[in-house]
């Protein structure tokens, strides 16, 4: 069992109250002593507030809650999202970083989180991690006048959790856990829901089960999990253990050989509806054509609704490399139906990797050479009108209904590509 235990150095740095932290500092204002609210103010009581400041948050209010449920006898101000002024505050931060440690050990977790392996740094620096991490932290304060907090683990997954649970609640924001602290600080965690990666409803049915703290589910029956949930169920023992194998580089994607599209949804949708959302794959597919590329790997994944919690992203290797929407959507489909657990979908990811030149067309037995040629011309047409009239000009049947979201999302710019 020895090699399934990291022995690295990984921290993973959150900013503190991070939008709301930028609003302060353009204002000049302590966001630890000042109460500031980031809300879209046109949307009135309803808005849900994207961000508090750290004085907010010790009276008890939460981030992405609504504005109404924010007591009537506490004041705060409210400060519309300026996402412009976050990017650029983010990219200050992992620039700090890269003052320290290589782009090839970090991992941007999200705008306000990154993942670093200082393992290979420390003999260099002559410093332990813990030392580190003090040293970046202030770095980051110093040069942006942002406030961070940082977790310390052997592996990301314990890191992560040290960094949520204990770091910021010590005096400087830095919490190291060990496999020798799983029995103590792991284990004990309750509800399930407070670890990352379990949302209310596996909470519910883990407690179905039995299971109310992480101790219950590290000593649970493996393979009952593995029957219950699937693959699912083999992480969250994991996990329930301090098991975590991942690394940085699994989670790098090169620029040049995958191109990606995202979407976060404006409301829940389910598996009988999400095959019009996962037709977003024809962008992707325009821009194969439009670079002459096909691709060998799909990769699909979905973020269920903030109030359930979790996610899955799995990839596929073809046969056959494509550039051909249809086939793309039918693999898609395959990995959503096999992970999907019914839960409401927030935000699909596609991705088309392992990218080759395009060079003469590859037939099968199901198909001749004038209809894959005849397919071809028609899509190549449908790019180039698309190109010279807009993105919306010729759309398939299934992007006038109400749940298709082509139309809004071809008003915008563009999704995320990586």
């Amino acid at each position: 069992m020895e090699n399934i235990y990291l022995k690295r150095n990984f921290l993973c740095i959150d900013l503190k109250s991070f939008f709301a932290s930028c609003e302060c500092l353009e204002r000049g204002l302590n966001p630890f002593i000042y109460p500031l609210v980031v809300a879209n103010s046109t949307q009135g009581k309803g808005a849900i507030t994207l961000a508090v400041t750290p004085y907010l948050k010790n009276q008890g209010i939460k981030s992405r809650g609504r504005l109404y449920e924010i007591p009537k006898n506490i004041k705060y101000t409210i400060a519309n999202p300026h996402m412009n002024l976050y990017i650029k505050k983010s990219h200050e931060v992992v620039n700090v970083y890269l003052k320290y440690v290589s782009e090839s050990d970090i991992h941007i977790y999200s705008i306000d989180e990154c993942f670093l392996d200082v393992t290979d740094y420390l003999k260099m620096y002559k410093k332990t991690d813990y030392e580190l991490a003090l040293d970046i932290l202030k770095d980051v304060k110093n040069t942006t006048g942002l406030y961070a907090t940082c977790g310390i683990g052997p592996n990301m997954l314990l890191a992560k959790i040290s960094m949520d649970i204990e770091a910021k609640h010590n005096h400087d924001f830095i919490a190291k856990w060990t496999y020798d602290d799983i029995e103590t600080k792991l284990w004990p965690i309750t509800p399930l829901s407070k670890f990352w990666g379990i949302g209310p409803k596996m909470e519910k049915n883990l407690n179905k089960l039995g299971i109310y703290s992480l101790r219950d589910l590290a000593y649970y029956d493996y393979y009952k999990l593995k029957q219950k949930f699937g693959v699912i169920g083999c992480e969250l023992w994991n996990h329930a253990n301090g098991i975590d194998t991942s690394r940085i580089n699994d989670f790098k994607k090169e620029i040049d050989k995958s191109y990606s599209h995202s979407q976060v949804l404006f409301k829940d949708y389910y598996g009988g509806n999400i095959k019009i959302i996962i037709e977003m794959v024809s962008v992707l597919c325009a821009r194969m054509r439009a670079n002459k590329k096909v691709c060998k790997t799909i990769g699909f994944g979905i973020s269920y609704s903030k109030n359930i919690g979790g996610s899955f992203y799995h990839s596929l290797k073809l046969d056959e490399a494509t550039d051909n929407a249809e086939v793309i959507i039918k693999f898609c489909m395959l990995i959503f139906d096999k992970f999907y657990d019914f839960s409401p979908i927030r935000k699909v990811s596609i991705s088309c990797g392992n990218l080759q030149s395009k060079i003469g067309i590859q037939l099968n037995i199901f198909d001749t050479l004038s209809n894959i040629k005849k397919l071809d011309n028609i899509n190549k047409t449908i790019d180039t009108i698309n190109s010279k009239f807009g993105k919306s000009t010729i759309l398939k049947a299934t992007s006038l209904l109400s749940d298709s979201t082509i139309k809004v999302r071809n008003t915008k710019i563009g999704g995320h590509n990586a």
